[in-house]
């Protein structure tokens, strides 16, 4: 008997090796069939063809010959594709024509390098220009006034430029404003505040940093208190028209007020170096004494300039000396501190 190891079928004819079911080779299992169950195949006629065997369905088919695939199609000849011979370039030419190339590209970033170094040196010129320290020794000053004074120095930090917005507002949160300690005073930001305090005897300017502020033809106010409630003696105000001659002095008109117990208002110009006064000191119930802020406003309309306290008229000059493309500006006297704030300008 014999046995298949794949399915367990197991099987009798002696003469068979295969599994009828998946084809695995059979194996002996060693146990005798019965006699009693033993039948012997009678004599087979050789002059008969064997029979045929009829494997069940599933079955794989021993030796089986591989079903013919159909025949290929014999390839399709073509003509081998043409060859366009290539030119030989003259490598001369090609040499001459990048050295060419590596010339002009040379040339052009030395003139570049040039340049930028131009408009370098041109810049720090300008810089330095725009943040020199003029102090002015005027012991002939025309300036009449609560407390005389005697020497005046002051600062401008004015660097022009082109455009002109038409409003601008300077709530002194941003620092743009120069700031330091000078021999003839201190300039710091506190409190969303610009700080001004001079020294005895001096008086203390500082012009606005750009063109932005340029006041000609426009309408410029500023809020200015005393901190300590005690007024600078020779007045504290608003400039317009701001900015420095060729000799490097001042040309400005200011609008200075005295918060004292007689609160007081002037009018001054600076020219070739002299603080000139135009209005002279006059009192006024419209300033606000002590720490109480005040708002000051100069209207400059072609040659005229209007000054104005707390919304109200004061006073109003003719410009003869023709300052009309400066900026705006902030000025004080002697030692006591002042605080600025809310600088606006409208065109």
């Amino acid at each position: 008997m014999k046995r298949c190891p794949s399915c367990n079928r197991t099987y009798t004819e002696p003469s068979l090796n295969f599994c009828l079911e998946d084809g695995t080779h059979l194996v002996s299992t060693g146990v005798p069939r019965p006699a009693a169950t033993d039948r012997y195949a009678s004599p087979r006629n050789t002059n008969e063809p064997p029979p045929t065997e009829i494997y069940p369905a599933g079955a794989p088919l021993l030796n089986q010959v591989p079903e013919m695939m159909p025949p290929r199609a014999a390839p399709q000849w073509s003509p081998p594709p043409q060859t366009v011979p290539v030119k030989k370039s003259n490598a001369v030419w090609w040499v001459l024509g990048g050295i060419a190339v590596v010339g002009v590209l040379g040339v052009g970033l030395v003139v570049v390098i040039l340049a930028l170094a131009s408009m370098d040196t041109n810049t720090n010129n300008s810089n330095v220009n725009s943040n020199s320290v003029f102090v002015n020794n005027n012991r002939s000053a025309t300036n009449t006034s609560p407390s005389e004074n005697n020497l005046n120095s002051n600062v401008s930090n004015s660097n022009p430029e082109s455009h002109r917005p038409l409003a601008l507002n300077d709530d002194f949160e941003s620092k743009r404003w120069r700031t330091g300690t000078f021999e003839f005073g201190e300039i710091w930001y506190a409190d969303d505040e610009f700080h001004m305090r001079a020294k005895e005897k001096m008086y203390l300017v500082m012009y606005a940093p750009s063109a932005d502020y340029t006041t000609e033809n426009a309408r410029v106010r500023v809020t200015a208190r005393s901190v300590d409630g005690v007024s600078p003696a020779s007045g504290y105000g608003l400039i317009v028209h701001g900015e420095k001659s060729a000799d490097g002095s001042l040309e400005d008109y200011a609008l200075l007020i005295y918060t004292g117990s007689e609160p007081q208002y002037q009018v001054v110009i600076h020219k070739n170096g002299l603080q000139k006064t135009l209005v002279p000191w006059t009192k006024s119930s419209i300033i606000r004494s002590g720490t109480n802020p005040n708002q000051l406003e100069i209207r400059s309309q072609a040659d005229e300039l209007s000054f104005y306290v707390n919304g109200r008229y004061l006073t109003r000059i003719t410009d003869t000396e023709n300052n009309k493309r400066g900026v705006a500006g902030l000025y004080t006297s002697e030692t006591s501190e002042v605080a600025f704030d809310d600088l606006e300008i409208t065109r």
